[in-house]
C-alpha cells in the first residue's frame, strides 16, 4: 500500500497546517468540531503510525465524529487530504498527476489497439480482480481505469475525468452472473451459499465504484484545487437535507434521524409530569407535622397537583408541494403515539379528515402514509391546497378537538393558491388551545411571496422555519 506523506512535506504549512485544513473542511461539511476535538486530532498524529493510512483514518474519525451518519462525508474529505498516492494534492490550483503513474496499476500488460478489444480486456481483468477480492489490487485497477477510460475532452482549464465514463465502459453490474459463478465454483446454487456469494459480489462491486469515484476526485482536486472539490463532493448530512428536496437515497437516513426526536420530546414531557406531581406547599399540614419534631419542619407536605395527560393535535398539509415534509412530520406524529395516547392527527389538502386511525401503535409509518393518500377524505374539490376551507371543515367537524389542555401543531407551507386563508378560524383555534405552533418547510425569505399567506398566518400563530431534521430537532428541544 502506498502511504500518505507523513512529514512536513505534506504542504508548505507542514503536517500541523495540513491537519488544520482538514479539520476546517470537516467543520464546513456540517460536522460540529470544537477546539477540544481539534486538539485531540493533533494528539492522534503523535500516537498512530502515520505510515498506516487506515489507522490514521480511524484515529481521526474516532475523535472528530459523534454519529455514524457523519462518516461518509469524513471519508470523502480524508481521501482528498490524504490521497492514496505518493504525491500530495495541492491546496490550490496545480498541475495534474502524470497519467503514466497509473501504468503499473494492473498486474500485467493489457492489449492496446482496437478500443473494443481493450475495453473487453479491461472487463476481463476487472472480473478477475473482483473474484479474487484483493482490495489493494482493485484500487490500483481503478486508478488505471480512470486514466484510460475516464478522461473527457481536453479543455483550456485542463484535463477532466468522469466516473460515469469508467462505469459505463466497464459496466461492472453486468458481471454479476460471471462473478457469482467464480465465487460459487462447484458449489450448488441456491440456499445460504448463493446468498453469501450475492452479498459478496454486491459489496465488491460497490467497493470498485467507490475507488473509481475517489480517484476521480483526487485527479479533479489536482486540477482545480482540493478546497473547491471538497465543497462540491461532500453531500449534506442527513439532518441538513432539505425535506422538500430529499431524494430516495436520503429517506432511510432521514427516518433514522427523525425517530429519536419523538423519544426526546416524550422523555421531556414525561419528566415534567414526574417532577410536577407535587403542587404548592400545604402550610397547615407541614406545621402540624412539625409538632412531632419540636416545631422543626423537617418534612414538608404539598397539595396534590392535577396533572393533565399530554394532548397534541396535529394539522398536516399533505398536498404534493409539501409531500416530503409531511412524510417526516407524520413520522414524528406516529412516534409520539407510541408514547402518548392523547395524540390526534388530521390531514388536509382542500378538505380535512382525521387520520389518527392509520397511526396505531406498531403500524408501519410508510404504509400509514400511503393509506392516507388512498383512503383519507382530504380532497373535496380540485385537489389544490385550500387552507381556509380545510380549517373551517376541521373546526366544524371536530369542535372539541382543541381545548385548554391541547397543544396545536400546524404543518404546511401556507400556500393557499390565492384562496381565503381562514385567518379568523385559525385565530379561534389558537385562542382555545393551550399552546400553538406552525412549522413551515419553506425558507423564511419566501414567506408572503406569491400565493403564500405565511406572513399573515404568523400574525396569529408562532411560525417556525423547519426545512431540515436539524431544525426540527431544535424545535423539539425548545418546545
Amino acid at each position: 500500500m502506498v502511504a500518505p506523506v507523513p512529514s512536513a512535506a505534506v504542504e508548505p504549512g507542514g503536517l500541523v497546517g495540513h491537519l488544520d485544513g482538514f479539520v476546517r473542511a470537516v467543520r464546513e461539511a456540517g460536522v460540529p468540531v470544537g477546539i477540544s476535538q481539534a486538539v485531540d486530532a493533533a494528539e492522534v498524529l503523535t500516537v498512530v503510525d502515520l505510515l498506516d493510512r487506515e489507522q490514521l483514518r480511524h484515529g481521526l474519525a474516532a475523535v472528530l465524529l459523534r454519529r455514524a451518519a457523519q462518516r461518509p462525508a469524513f471519508d470523502v474529505l480524508f481521501d482528498l487530504w490524504w490521497p492514496l498516492t505518493d504525491r500530495p494534492v495541492p491546496a490550490g490550483d496545480g498541475a495534474s498527476d502524470d497519467p503514466a503513474e497509473s501504468g503499473d496499476a494492473a498486474d500485467g500488460p493489457l492489449p492496446v489497439g482496437d478500443p473494443g478489444a481493450f475495453t473487453e480486456a479491461m472487463r476481463a481483468e476487472l472480473l478477475r480482480l473482483l473474484t479474487e477480492g484483493d482490495e489493494e489490487a482493485l484500487r490500483r485497477f481503478a486508478r488505471l481505469a480512470v486514466d484510460q477510460l475516464g478522461a473527457g475532452a481536453p479543455s483550456p482549464s485542463g484535463q477532466s475525468f468522469f466516473s460515469y465514463r469508467v462505469l459505463r465502459a466497464l459496466s461492472p453490474d453486468t458481471l454479476v452472473a460471471q462473478l457469482l459463478a467464480g465465487l460459487l465454483g462447484d458449489a450448488d446454487r441456491g440456499g445460504l451459499a448463493e446468498q453469501v456469494a450475492r452479498q459478496t459480489a454486491k459489496e465488491r462491486i460497490a467497493a470498485f465504484r467507490t475507488a473509481v469515484e475517489a480517484e476521480v476526485r483526487r485527479r479533479t482536486a489536482a486540477e482545480k484545487g482540493r478546497d473547491k472539490v471538497a465543497r462540491n463532493a461532500v453531500r449534506p448530512l442527513a439532518d441538513q437535507v432539505d425535506f422538500l428536496r430529499a431524494q430516495q437515497s436520503d429517506l432511510a437516513e432521514l427516518r433514522r434521524t427523525v425517530a429519536p426526536l419523538a423519544r426526546r420530546l416524550a422523555a421531556k414531557l414525561s419528566a415534567r409530569r414526574r417532577l410536577g406531581r407535587e403542587g404548592r406547599l400545604d402550610f397547615r399540614r407541614t406545621v402540624r407535622a412539625s409538632l412531632a419534631t419540636g416545631g422543626m419542619p423537617l418534612v414538608t407536605h404539598h397539595r396534590p397537583r392535577a396533572v393533565h395527560k399530554p394532548e397534541l393535535v396535529v394539522l398536516c398539509d399533505v398536498s404534493g408541494s409539501v409531500a416530503g415534509f409531511s412524510h417526516f412530520t407524520l413520522m414524528l406524529t406516529q412516534a409520539l403515539r407510541e408514547h402518548f395516547s392523547g395524540v390526534r392527527a388530521f390531514a388536509f389538502v382542500d378538505s380535512t379528515d382525521e387520520v389518527t386511525r392509520f397511526f396505531t401503535p406498531g403500524a408501519d409509518v410508510v404504509d400509514a402514509i400511503a393509506r392516507i393518500g388512498r383512503e383519507a377524505d382530504v380532497v373535496s374539490f380540485d385537489g389544490h391546497s385550500d387552507y381556509g376551507n380545510a380549517l373551517e371543515v376541521f373546526a366544524e367537524r371536530w369542535p372539541g378537538a382543541v381545548g385548554p389542555k391541547t397543544s396545536l401543531l400546524v404543518l404546511g407551507d401556507g400556500r393557499t393558491n390565492y384562496r381565503q386563508p381562514g385567518l379568523p378560524t385559525l385565530a379561534d383555534l389558537v385562542r382555545r388551545s393551550r399552546s400553538a405552533h406552525w412549522l413551515n418547510p419553506e425558507p423564511r425569505r419566501l414567506w408572503g411571496s406569491g400565493d403564500s399567506a405565511a406572513d399573515r398566518y404568523r400574525e396569529v400563530i408562532p411560525m417556525v422555519e423547519v426545512r431540515t431534521a436539524a431544525q426540527l430537532a431544535d424545535f423539539v428541544t425548545t418546545l
